[in-house]
């Protein structure tokens, strides 16, 4: 069995996620997106869809990204 990294259960069906040459632990999509998943600089919601990004900031959405100066960016369509 492998522990979670973020919850620390010890789960049988715990699974790993490598991402830029890291291996992470977790048992839940829902721990892998705590550690992972990118904090809109807005409204700090965890992007989990595609998101935004500029000038090395991510934002959940158009909106936010207009809300801090980014009036350029607009929804995936």
């Amino acid at each position: 069995m492998a522990v979670c990294e973020v919850c620390g259960n010890d789960y049988e069906l715990a699974f790993e996620v490598r991402a830029a040459g890291a291996v992470h632990v977790f048992d839940s999509l829902e721990c892998a997106a705590q550690r992972m998943a990118p904090i809109c600089e807005n409204c700090n919601c965890r992007i989990l869809g595609h998101g935004l990004q500029a000038d090395g900031q991510f934002y959940c959405c158009a909106h936010c990204a207009r809300q801090k100066g980014h009036a350029q960016l607009v929804d995936h369509a």
